[in-house]
């Protein structure tokens, strides 16, 4: 089942909850192209550093995550974006829990 029906507005930040502990996700588009993803991260959690063969766009939905691109760290906000660049290592953390949109362009 679809998370949201194709043609039809919606509000990202409610279409994704928060999980104590944990960390939650919703792919809303996937293809050969590519995918577009909801994540909620509770307080403390984290991906660990690993890199990927595409580019990565995160959109920050709500809250405060810390992003770390090549051992630099970022502070992204809500409204902010950030392009993670092919095979450079990243990681996150979820300095306040935080919801994101993460696009993955292949190719």
């Amino acid at each position: 089942m679809a998370i949201v029906e194709k043609g039809k507005v919606f509000i990202p930040n409610e279409t994704i909850e928060y999980a104590a502990g944990g960390i939650v996700s919703k792919e809303l588009v996937h293809s050969h192209a590519g995918s577009v993803t909801l994540f909620s991260f509770d307080e403390g959690q984290q991906l660990s550093e690993h890199s990927a063969p595409f580019d990565a766009i995160i959109s920050v939905i709500d809250g405060e995550p810390e992003i770390f691109i090549d051992g630099i760290v970022h502070y992204p906000k809500a409204g902010d974006m950030l392009i993670m660049p092919a095979n450079h290592p990243h990681a996150v953390n979820a300095k306040t829990r935080f919801k994101m949109m993460l696009i993955m362009i292949r190719g």
